[in-house]
């Protein structure tokens, strides 16, 4: 358990904003992109998500670890209670540290999980003055440092952090009929789940994969961390699938690689979208639902080609939230349809893509 007499730490933005509390977790210094998540629970799925790979991350939500964190049980060869094998933020900012936590499926404290994965943490800061500040500057990159560890500022941004989350080597899960190409770009296992909730085959690649001479009913392309023009491989492999009929679902990072195969541009928002709570509507038609978000760059929609057009539509701000293809069994999200633990409202999404496969091969 940690202890309340930790030592001072802070967290320094490129800004020269300094923001004191104390240091839990890993006694180490950590430096990335500064990023809020508005979510109230989740936080061990939120940090174990490659799509934060690089980030500090500051949870809105003022107390944090009273349910610490869960059980390494496994289920169809992945982990069950998280969305990937290891923490993949860079650091942690809450206001009030737990120091006790009670939960039926907890194994042990949010400070010993993050100290075995060598990440720090720091409590104490006034989280809602940090969000108000990114809200208006944007994001910014920062650090957390004490006297004694100290570190440089850095971009996550300038690197491929997608082959740095991509697993290694092609992997494959369930036995179904409908062989599924699953592009990782750094996969949340929830997608994973969803998908075998289907009589399905996934065949898990690398993301610069050429997936082309394997066998497969539909291709799905993950989320995942950074910038989307950084993965060319990908990008080039979309571009000849393109040339097919086969069915393509593609989800957040997905979507913005779909939208750069078609010739569609993309920009980095000022602050991204992350929460659990983000309203949008289905293009043409009445219906919104609540979805859970977390990237930080977006589709520009009057970029698409004539041949796509907007899927949905973000409710706060307008921006793109999905595309698809006005003839071919091609679409994509800027959301999350599998999120876990929630909402779920777009998981019909996955049956849609299996609807899809279903129609092709008959």
């Amino acid at each position: 358990m940690v202890r309340k007499e930790n030592q001072e730490a802070r967290l320094v933005l490129e800004d020269g904003t300094v923001y004191e509390g104390k240091l839990f977790g890993a006694p180490v210094a950590a430096a990335g992109e500064v990023v809020f998540n508005t979510a109230m629970t989740g936080y061990p799925e939120s940090l174990t998500d490659p799509s934060y790979r690089g980030q500090i991350l500051c949870l809105t939500y003022p107390l944090v670890g009273n349910y610490g964190v869960p059980s390494d049980e496994e289920a169809n060869d992945i982990l069950k209670y998280y969305e990937s094998s290891s923490v993949h933020i860079a650091g942690l900012i809450v206001s009030h540290y737990s120091f006790e936590y009670s939960h039926w499926n907890a194994k042990g404290s949010l400070h010993d999980w993050l100290l075995q994965n060598n990440v720090p943490g720091i409590y104490g800061i006034d989280t809602r003055a940090l969000t108000k500040r990114i809200r208006e500057k944007g994001v910014m990159l920062g650090k957390i440092e004490t006297d004694v560890y100290k570190t440089d500022f850095y971009d996550p941004n300038k690197e491929n952090l997608v082959s740095k989350v991509s697993i290694a080597e092609k992997k494959i899960y369930g036995n179904g009929r409908w062989k599924i190409i699953l592009v990782d770009c750094g996969v949340k296992y929830n997608i994973i789940r969803c998908l075998l909730k289907y009589d399905t085959t996934i065949i898990r690649v690398p993301w610069d994969y050429d997936y082309h001479n394997e066998e497969y009913d539909g291709l799905f392309i993950s989320n995942g961390p950074g910038d989307p023009r950084m993965c060319v491989a990908t990008v080039e492999n979309l571009k000849k699938s393109f040339t097919r009929d086969i069915p393509i679902f593609g989800i957040c990072l997905g979507n913005q690689l779909m939208a750069l195969a078609s010739g569609a541009d993309t920009y980095k928002l000022k602050y991204g979208h992350r929460s659990h709570n983000q309203p949008v509507i289905m293009a043409g038609t009445d219906r919104a639902y609540i979805t859970s978000q977390n990237h930080g760059y977006a589709v520009d929609n009057r970029t698409l080609g004539n041949d796509w057009e907007p899927f949905f539509i973000n409710l706060n701000d307008g921006t793109n939230e999905g595309m698809r293809h006005k003839s071919a069994p091609w679409f994509s999200t800027q959301f999350h349809p599998e999120a876990s633990g929630g909402p779920t409202d777009t998981e019909f999404l996955f049956e849609l893509f299996i609807e899809n496969i279903k129609k092709y091969r008959n």
